[in-house]
């Protein structure tokens, strides 16, 4: 059996630390799990929600993709990987809080305001990040004498917003927070500065969480 070193140590590290001290709570999942927060979160490696918010095991569910995005809700097509996690964790786990969490320097943004200028290659990646087509036109619209960093943090900002306006698209999420039994939240985090900003709902701004 060949494992990488650096997966074999970490996994040792983890039985001898960290499951020692939570084995009780590591049984008690075992029968299941019941999160109240699901976190839409960027596949980014450097932004790791349960590392953020110092959560432990069962405690957020996470759908990690490029930019964090939230496809519009859609029949059509045959894989919709985020569409179903956000379907599980309303219809089944009940969670009662999402956050849709983008970050700073991200890639993913970063290939949407490529693909606006022709210069992206994916197959994969293109189409999913033409997913902020629409918004990515706006904010360029916008800021035409911007420089590249305060139009991507401007671009990053926007698709958390729309990703939470996508949300609302699917019946039972709009459903389950008209009811009250759920709300959306969107943040955005700073990678070099470790810094979390919340979107504020009443002002539209991300404003820095207090430490």
């Amino acid at each position: 059996m060949i494992i990488p070193d650096d997966l074999r140590d970490g996994y040792r590290r983890f039985r001898a630390g960290r499951y020692v001290r939570e084995a009780a709570r590591y049984r008690a999942l075992a029968a299941g799990q019941r999160p109240r927060t699901m976190v839409i979160g960027c596949a980014d490696s450097r932004v790791d929600p349960a590392t953020i918010f110092a959560a432990g095991p069962g405690e957020l569910f996470v759908v990690r993709n490029v930019a964090a995005l939230v496809p519009p809700c859609e029949q059509g097509g045959t894989f919709h990987g985020t569409s179903a996690a956000i379907e599980f964790a309303v219809s089944v786990l009940a969670v009662s809080t999402i956050v849709v969490l983008g970050h700073g320097m991200c890639g993913g943004v970063a290939a949407a305001l490529a693909a606006a200028e022709r210069r992206l290659d994916g197959r994969f990646i293109q189409p999913w990040v033409e997913l902020l087509a629409g918004v990515r036109d706006e904010v360029v619209a916008a800021m035409p004498d911007a420089g590249p960093a305060d139009r991507q943090k401007a671009l990053e900002e926007r698709a958390v917003r729309h990703s939470l306006d996508n949300l609302m698209g699917f019946p039972f999420v709009a459903a389950a927070v008209a009811s009250g039994a759920l709300t959306l939240h969107g943040a955005w985090f700073s990678i070099a500065d470790g810094e979390l900003r919340w979107l504020d709902a009443d002002t539209g701004a991300f404003v820095a969480v207090p430490e």
